[in-house]
Order: structure tokens, then C-alpha cells, then sequence
């Protein structure tokens, strides 16, 4: 009775970590996104390998790609902030909204972004893209 009870506690651990690892793959996985904002132009493109800043009429940045913070007791599609790393402390925070405008097209974003670049603050919008 007892190797019983004891392999029945082994499988319940054992299928409680398979679930807990599945779970966590599925949030885990990387999602692309393309950032954009006017007055002035830039734009950010957030892929599996490196996060691009491009700015009109300046050198592009290219940060290593670092998985996302969430907001406490949020879902992670809600808030996401990646922090850029490398020179300063540069910032991208990506809020899930109704529809976000970029003020040039008109099209709508389900995102809205701010994107802090040393003491500066830039505002636009969002999308995933899709393969």
C-alpha cells in the first residue's frame, strides 16, 4: 500500500511540473512587434533576436532582445515594458488599448507605446506582427 500511495505522489509531482513547464513555454514565447511614432518619426521594431530604434536622420540603436516586464497582477499582453539595454536608460512600454491613432494615417493600433530614450519621452503606437 505504501509503494502505492508513494508512486501515486511521485506522478501527481511529476504531471505538476509537466503542466507548470507547458504553461510557462506557452507564456514565454516571443512576440514581434512594430512601434511606430510621428513628430518626430521613429520607430521600433521588437523581433526574437534584437530590439531597432530608428529615428529620422539619426543612426540606428540596436539593443539585444530581453523578454518583457509585466505589471503586477496583470496579463502580460496587458502592460509590457522592455528595457533597452545598453547606453542609458532607455525604455519601451507597450499598453494594450481599443485603438491607439498615429496621427498620420489614421490607422488604428491595439497599442499604445512610450518609448523613454534618456530624458527624452516619445509616445505612438503599436502592432504584433504577424508571419
Amino acid at each position: 500500500m505504501k509503494n502505492i500511495i508513494s508512486a501515486l505522489a511521485i506522478f501527481g509531482i511529476t504531471a505538476t511540473a509537466f503542466v507548470s513547464n507547458q504553461s510557462f513555454a506557452q507564456s514565454s514565447k516571443i512576440e514581434e512587434f512594430n512601434v511606430v511614432g510621428n513628430e518626430p518619426f521613429w520607430n521600433i521594431q521588437v523581433t526574437k533576436k534584437s530590439i531597432v530604434h530608428k529615428a529620422l536622420g539619426k543612426q540606428n540603436q540596436i539593443f539585444p532582445y530581453s523578454a518583457p516586464l509585466s505589471a503586477q497582477g496583470r496579463p502580460v499582453n496587458k502592460v509590457r515594458v522592455y528595457q533597452l539595454r545598453g547606453k542609458g536608460n532607455n525604455i519601451l512600454i507597450l499598453n494594450k488599448v481599443e485603438n491607439c491613432s498615429d496621427t498620420m494615417s489614421d490607422k488604428k493600433y491595439p497599442y499604445s507605446a512610450t518609448l523613454i530614450m534618456g530624458n527624452q519621452v516619445f509616445e505612438g503606437c503599436a502592432e504584433r506582427k504577424f508571419k
